[in-house]
């Protein structure tokens, strides 16, 4: 039988992405850097959290959440699993499914944008 767990109440089971020691510029973090927020996936949610439409989180979501009220739970060799409040979620990561325009359509986003002219001093 394995073992697993099941957060209860407003909360839900992440596991925290690896520690990354570099930057994407380039920049090498020192052991003690101290980052407040932290992300992770979802591999679980509670069933409260699940039928509250509130929180749009689900199973295998990647999250930014903060650490300071995440219970870390010892089921795993390398303790990545935490019981995370959904309070302590601040953002769920998304693809973009932006429809392709075809010649001659305005997306609204931009419409109210004026072409440059490049011939005005700034």
């Amino acid at each position: 039988m394995d073992d697993f767990v099941e957060p209860l109440g407003p909360r839900i089971l992440i596991r925290k992405d690896e520690n990354r020691h570099q930057t994407r510029g380039g920049i090498v973090l020192p052991d003690q850097a101290e980052i407040p927020t932290i992300t992770g996936r979802v591999v679980e949610i509670s069933l409260e959290i699940q039928n509250d439409e509130d929180f749009p989180v689900a199973k295998y979501d990647k999250v930014l959440f903060h650490p300071k009220n995440a219970i870390p739970v010892d089921l795993e060799s390398n303790n990545v699993l935490f019981v995370v409040p959904i309070d302590d979620v601040v953002a769920v990561f998304r693809r973009s499914k932006s429809p392709k325009l075809t010649d001659g359509e305005i997306d609204e986003d931009v419409s109210g944008f004026s072409e440059f002219d490049d011939s005005d001093e700034l």
